[in-house]
């Protein structure tokens, strides 16, 4: 997103992109499985993997920042020991995972709120992950600061987004498929072209891989590193609050 941004700008940014999900809310699990040919399965069991030992741990607390329909949420709750908390800012996103999750009785709390500003104290969670939501923040640097108030000394940030496709050939098919081809079915099933519009552009803006690490360093994590999946398509950013 732009860095300099003014206080309404970013509110603004922050309205639209919550309606904008509202409207592909119903259509947006089939839509993620069916566009990334189910891949998206198997990026957030990555996750999951990250913080296995957290996981495990009974007295952990873990929050899912921008968790949409809760998938990343109940993949994270799956054999896990430790609380899972989700939280979101859009409404109709947020009922739909905690009807996915009621019908599991997975026992995750989901809370309404805002990344930019979370209800939590500081240094509470040991454990904070954001799946495909981090680019959609309207300051990515502020966005960052809030994750890492909210983690306790040697907790863990876990990002999954969208990134750089790093496999020579294989980015020019990509934004072939992500520019041209996406849009059009995603705006055709869920009768919001706009919002697969979006989709590629909020990618085309957003850091690739070394420039996300960078900046999760000057935010203050330590021991950052990521992982290119897909042949880039999606990166796993991890980091460590110091």
């Amino acid at each position: 997103m732009e860095k300099h941004m003014t206080n309404e700008q970013e509110a603004e940014h922050s309205r639209a992109v919550r309606d904008m999900f509202a409207g592909i809310a119903p259509k947006y699990d089939f839509l993620n499985h069916f566009l990334s040919l189910n891949i998206d399965r198997r990026w957030r069991r990555r996750v999951r993997a990250e913080l296995s030992q957290i996981l495990a741990c009974e007295n952990a607390l873990v929050l899912d920042v921008a968790c949409g329909t809760g998938d990343l949420t109940l993949e994270l709750r799956t054999n896990a020991k430790a609380t899972i908390i989700g939280t979101d800012f859009c409404r109709p996103m947020l009922t739909i995972a905690q009807t996915k999750s009621s019908k599991k009785a997975s026992g995750i709390s989901y809370v309404e709120a805002d990344a930019m500003q979370l209800p939590f104290t500081d240094v509470t969670f040991d454990a904070v992950t954001i799946g495909f939501g981090f680019r959609n923040l309207p300051n990515l640097e502020n966005g960052l600061d809030e994750l890492y108030r909210i983690l306790k000394p040697g907790g863990r940030l876990v990002i999954l987004e969208f990134s750089s496709p790093n496999v020579p050939g294989f980015g020019a098919l990509f934004n072939l498929y992500f520019a041209h081809i996406l849009p059009r079915i995603g705006g055709a099933v869920s009768g919001s072209r706009q919002a697969y519009t979006y989709l590629p552009n909020s990618v085309s803006k957003f850091p690739d891989q070394k420039s996300l690490r960078s900046m999760m360093t000057r935010a203050g994590f330590s021991d950052v590193n990521y992982a290119s999946l897909t042949g880039g398509i999606v990166a796993i950013h991890h980091g460590i609050k110091n």
